[in-house]
Formats: structure tokens, C-alpha cells, sequence
């Protein structure tokens, strides 16, 4: 079934704890096509000396650096004919680096209660985003996104395999497409 969406890069945004890092190793292994999973994340663990978090206000020029980088990665990949899972805190305004890359591009944002995004990014542990006041202000950003509403899927209660399984059936519908 995502055979024909080969070349074809899918954006699964969300908040912190929403499943999206989950959901994209889940779908990048499913047999078929070839595919990627990109993880933003990584795009910021790169750098080494100057890495500011991004979610503070002053990590706006590093965010649009790192949302153009992983766009153009993401868009060579799928230009390879690669089905590319990008991961990540991917706002609206992170879609204009995806618009120019001449693939098409797919935007599913994971939406959860507060409540389940904390509890799941606090029972993470390890070096992951655990603080509950930015995770509920990260959630926040998600809460209405105007015109983007149409690309959200509720997640909140669902597991691993019904998440994955609500975007599996959504993608060949092209309802999450931009453009």
C-alpha cells in the first residue's frame, strides 16, 4: 500500500510525547518500497559547540537553519526514490524549506492530551525532554494550527500500533498532502 509513495517525504510532527519518533521507526520498517527515517532531533545533536535548546526564543535563526537541512536532506533521499519518515517538533512555519524540494510532501501532525504527552515524555527518562512545563508549552504550539488543522490526527489513548496504523491508512487518501 505505500509502495506508491515511493519518493514521496512524510512529516510527522507533533508534540513532546505525541509518538511521532515512534510511529516514523514503525513505518520506515514496514516491507515495501525503500524508506528513511529521518529523526530532527539528530539535526540539532550535531551540533557541538553553540547548540541552543530549541524551544527558547532565541533558537529561531538555528531552527530555520535546521529546517532547511532537513529538508534538503529529506528531499535528496526521496529524489532517490525513498519513502522518507521525517520526525520531529515541526511547526507550520517549518513547511516553507519543504516547498521547493520538487517531491511531494506530506504534513501528519500527532496530537495527544497534555496529560498523555507528559506522562509519556517523563516515563522516557534518560536524556530526553522530561521537563512537564516545557512539554505542555511545546503541546500548546499544536493546539490550533489555523489552516493546519485539517492534517492532524488524534492519537491521545492509542497505542503504538493503532497510531501507526491511523497514519498507514491516511497517507493514500493524499488528505495530508501539502500543495
Amino acid at each position: 500500500m505505500l509502495d506508491e509513495l515511493a519518493g514521496h517525504v512524510i512529516i510527522l510532527s507533533g508534540s513532546p510525547g505525541s509518538g511521532k519518533t515512534t510511529t516514523a521507526e514503525m513505518l520506515a520498517r514496514l516491507p515495501g518500497c525503500p524508506k528513511v527515517h529521518l529523526h530532527s532531533d539528530d539535526f540539532w545533536g550535531y551540533i557541538k559547540h553553540g547548540h541552543i535548546d530549541p524551544w527558547l526564543p532565541e533558537s529561531h535563526a538555528q531552527n530555520t537553519m535546521i529546517s532547511q537541512i532537513a529538508a534538503s536532506v529529506a528531499g535528496q533521499y526521496a529524489r532517490h526514490g525513498y519513502l522518507v519518515a521525517l520526525d520531529g517538533v515541526v511547526r507550520p512555519w517549518w513547511l516553507p524549506a519543504f516547498a521547493n524540494l520538487g517531491v511531494p510532501v506530506h504534513y501528519l501532525v500527532l496530537r495527544t492530551s497534555v496529560e498523555e504527552a507528559v506522562a509519556r515524555c517523563q516515563a522516557r527518562g534518560g536524556d530526553s525532554l522530561t521537563d512537564p512545563a516545557v512539554v505542555a508549552e511545546l503541546h500548546a504550539q499544536f493546539a490550533d494550527l489555523g489552516d493546519h488543522e485539517k492534517h492532524v490526527i488524534s492519537v491521545d489513548g492509542l497505542g503504538r500500533d493503532a497510531t501507526l496504523a491511523a497514519v498507514v491508512a491516511g497517507l493514500p487518501t493524499h488528505a495530508y498532502r501539502l500543495g
